[in-house]
């Protein structure tokens, strides 16, 4: 399982701390530093289910900063993919990967049911 996150994002540190209560291994990656690929996005999205949106941090300062908010919609998916492949601060995080499923941001009810 792949576990990308902001080290310093109190959301990720608290879904670390619910991965490692519930014993789960992982590969930790460093969302700014190993952004992930275009290709890796195009992929998780696709296995995700969920809509293209939720894989941006819509609060973040660089998607303010972008104007995102109003440019989004006018957008096609592969422009949007291409986007978050430039700035891993634009995704939003934490971000769980397995072969069978992607789970975008910590809402701890959602990780039991899917993950336990």
């Amino acid at each position: 399982m792949l576990f990308l996150e902001y080290p310093t994002c109190s959301t990720c540190q608290k879904a670390k701390r619910w991965l490692d209560d519930n014993g789960f291994s992982y590969e930790d990656r460093h969302i700014k530093q190993m952004n992930p690929t275009y290709e890796e996005l195009k992929q998780w999205f696709a296995l995700s289910g969920l809509p293209l949106k939720r894989f941006f941090n819509t609060s973040g300062l660089v998607y303010k900063s972008l104007g995102l908010k109003d440019k989004l919609a006018s957008m096609t998916e592969e422009e949007q993919l291409k986007l978050l492949a430039t700035d891993g601060m634009l995704v939003k995080r934490p971000i769980v990967v397995r072969e069978d499923l992607v789970l975008v941001g910590f809402r701890e009810k959602e990780w039991a049911e899917k993950l336990l």
